[in-house]
């Protein structure tokens, strides 16, 4: 089958399964995961045979994967092949490189085929634009870095891509941009936001949050500026994880995704996930670092798979500290929610812990003292109740525009050996 062969059963596929029952759905995955597990995964020597259950498998995370990359993958492609084809054109062979942007400072690497890069575009497009597809779209996305997965997009005739680095600044393309005159933005909120406050001449008809964490401020910016529900697309190094339906609910993609999820506390999650649709680089049981609030209600759109209510954030970017009781975790939603609903004029900040005993609260130097001072009293009421051994630190300095690293206006900078 050819790439948009492929590319089209994918699409079929996601739709299809889309409009099944949650008991019907959950036999079709549970048929097309034993599958996987049986012809699939023994493929890759880390495995090297099928397990009797899923949970039989360990639980396999970043470290483990990049340490031993080349037993993870089919090809037994070696992480230095793969890192000198992620660094040149993203071609080794038949195969397609990639690499993370590296949120928390340590990069990932994933390899797919042909197949599997336009079984990709096929999954996205049911997921994000499917009522779209009837004429020709333009989507703009900005990011930090081009990938051959991009190139899929390019082969199809409704799909005219253009790609805007994001590191390079916006200032060296918004004309580019402005002129590509897209139907569909895809960026990360942060660069969202400055096309509003910086006035963009962009119309979209549909826009998307992506590559970061969407905090509950940026949204209305946004969405007033666009007039459009802003959408979100839960995707990483590996693989496509959630898209939001035009009901609105952010939709786990269960359908090429099996998920386990760990409790953290708060009613946070962490999940860890088989990519049960992967052939290449095998994804079982892979912990990701990511804090869900999984949703109880049934979306509207009467999809059969599940919905997230927040993507919270990172757990590396959970506060450590020490206490009257012992170590503690504080979560980024926790730590976010109790500065913005210190005072209505805070619409930026950070928050970052430097030491295991410091908190630093960074806040613009033209905000209003009294909101400035409202902000550091809630967060040393926080860690008050937490009974929190740590001193906040307020701190007035511009919240400029980042282009080369992912905003995170809650960030834990500590080392593993430093917490507490």
């Amino acid at each position: 089958m050819n790439g948009l062969g492929e590319a089209l059963k994918s699409f079929a596929v996601t739709r299809w399964v889309s409009r099944k029952s949650r008991k019907d759905f959950e036999r079709w995955q549970a048929r097309a995961l034993r599958r996987w597990l049986d012809r699939d995964l023994p493929l890759a020597p880390f495995y090297g045979k099928a397990p009797r259950h899923l949970g039989d498998l360990p639980v396999t995370d970043k470290a483990l994967l990049m340490a031993n990359f080349e037993r993870f993958n089919i090809g037994g492609v070696s992480a230095r092949d793969a890192w000198a084809a992620a660094s040149a054109d993203g071609r080794l062979g038949e195969l397609t490189v990639g690499a993370s942007t590296g949120t928390s400072g340590n990069r990932g690497l994933f390899v797919i085929s042909e197949a599997e890069k336009y079984r990709w575009l096929g999954a996205i497009l049911a997921k994000a634009v499917p009522d779209l597809l009837w004429r020709r779209q333009r989507v703009a996305v900005i990011l930090p870095q081009n990938t051959e997965l991009y190139d899929s997009a390019r082969q199809s005739r409704r799909i005219e891509l253009g790609f805007f680095d994001l590191t390079l600044g916006p200032e060296s393309w918004r004309e580019a941009l402005e002129d590509f005159a897209p139907t569909v933005v895809i960026a990360p909120p942060r660069m969202l936001r400055h096309f509003a406050t910086e006035n963009f001449r962009l119309a979209p008809v549909r826009v998307f949050s992506a590559a970061e964490t969407l905090d509950p401020v940026d949204r209305p910016v946004i969405e007033t500026f666009f007039g459009h529900k802003l959408d979100q697309i839960y995707m990483a190094t590996e693989g496509l994880f959630a898209v939001t339906c035009r009901k609105g609910g952010l939709h786990l993609a269960e359908d090429s995704v099996f998920f386990e999820f760990e409790p953290i506390g708060d009613g946070l999650v962490t999940p860890l996930v088989t990519a049960f649709r992967r052939q290449t680089q095998i994804m079982a049981r892979y912990r990701m670092n990511d804090l869900l609030r999984l949703s109880r209600a049934h979306c509207r759109c009467g999809s059969p798979l599940r919905t997230v209510d927040e993507i919270v954030g990172r757990m590396d970017d959970a506060f450590r500290l020490a206490s009257v009781h012992g170590p503690i975790l504080v979560t980024p939603d926790i730590l976010r929610n109790a500065v913005l609903k210190a005072d209505r004029r805070i619409d930026d900040f950070r928050l970052i812990q430097t030491v295991p005993e410091t908190v630093e609260l960074r806040l613009a130097p033209d905000l209003a003292d009294d909101a400035a001072q409202a902000a550091l009293a809630a967060v040393c009421a926080l860690l008050a109740s937490r009974q929190a051994i740590a001193a906040v630190k307020l701190v007035r300095a511009p919240l400029s525009l980042e282009t080369t690293r992912k905003l995170r206006r809650v960030e834990c900078r500590l080392t593993p050996e430093a917490a507490p």
